[in-house]
C-alpha cells in the first residue's frame, strides 16, 4: 500500500500515521521527523532546514525531494509506505509521481484529515506547552496555516481529480478518527 496523509499542520497526521502504518505493515515516513532529527544532530541539512522551520516556511523542494527519494528507496519501504508531510507543493507531486512510477507501482490513496482552523491553532498551542516545542508560537502556527492554504491545499484538488482522495473528519477522539480512516482504506485495492 502506497499512501499519503495530508491535512493542515496540527490535524493529527503524525498520530494517525503510526496507526495506519501498523495496520498495513508499512513504514510511516514523516518529513518533519526527519528534519527534526537532522536539526537535533546538527547536520548540514538540519541547519538549513532549521532556518525555514523557525519561520514557519517549507524547506526547499530540492532538499525535501532528495530526502524522500532516499527514504522510499530503503528496503522496508519496498512493500509500501505512508508519507506524512510530503508532497507539499505541485512540483513535489510531480517528483513523487516519478519516484513511484520508477518502482513500477502507483499511489493507492490520499487520506486528508479535515479540521477547523481555530481548533488546530488551539491544539498546537497546547502541544507546544506540553512538549516544549519552541517552533509552535501562535504567529508561526498561523503562518504555517497560511502556507498550507496557499501551497498545499491545491494538491487536494489534484488528488481528488485522480480519484485518490479520501476525506476524513479529523476532529474527535483519536480512536474514532482512526476507525474512520480504516473504514475508508480497507476497501482500497493495493497496487
Amino acid at each position: 500500500m502506497r499512501l499519503l496523509i495530508m491535512g493542515p499542520p496540527g490535524a493529527g497526521k503524525g498520530t494517525q500515521a503510526k496507526f495506519i502504518a501498523d495496520h498495513f505493515s508499512i513504514p510511516a515516513i514523516s518529513t518533519g521527523d526527519i528534519f527534526r532529527a537532522n536539526v537535533s544532530q546538527g547536520t548540514p541539512l538540519g541547519v538549513e532546514a532549521q532556518r525555514y522551520m523557525d519561520a514557519g516556511e517549507y524547506v526547499p523542494d530540492e532538499v525535501t525531494n532528495r530526502m524522500v527519494r532516499d527514504r522510499i528507496d530503503e528496503p522496508d519501504a519496498e512493500p509500501g509506505f505512508l508519507l506524512d508531510g510530503y508532497p507539499r507543493t505541485l512540483a513535489q507531486v510531480e517528483e513523487l509521481d516519478g519516484m513511484i512510477r520508477y518502482t513500477g507501482h502507483r499511489l493507492d490513496a490520499v487520506v486528508v484529515l479535515t479540521v477547523d482552523q481555530e481548533a488546530i491553532v488551539q491544539r498546537l498551542l497546547q502541544r507546544a506547552e506540553t512538549e516544549g516545542r519552541a517552533d509552535d508560537t501562535e504567529d508561526v502556527i498561523r503562518r504555517r496555516q497560511e502556507v498550507y492554504a496557499d501551497q498545499t491545499a491545491p494538491l487536494i484538488d489534484v488528488y481528488r481529480e485522480r480519484g485518490l482522495l479520501i476525506e476524513v473528519d479529523g476532529l474527535g477522539e483519536v480512536f474514532e478518527v482512526t476507525q474512520r480512516i480504516f473504514t475508508a482504506l480497507d476497501v482500497v485495492p493495493e497496487s
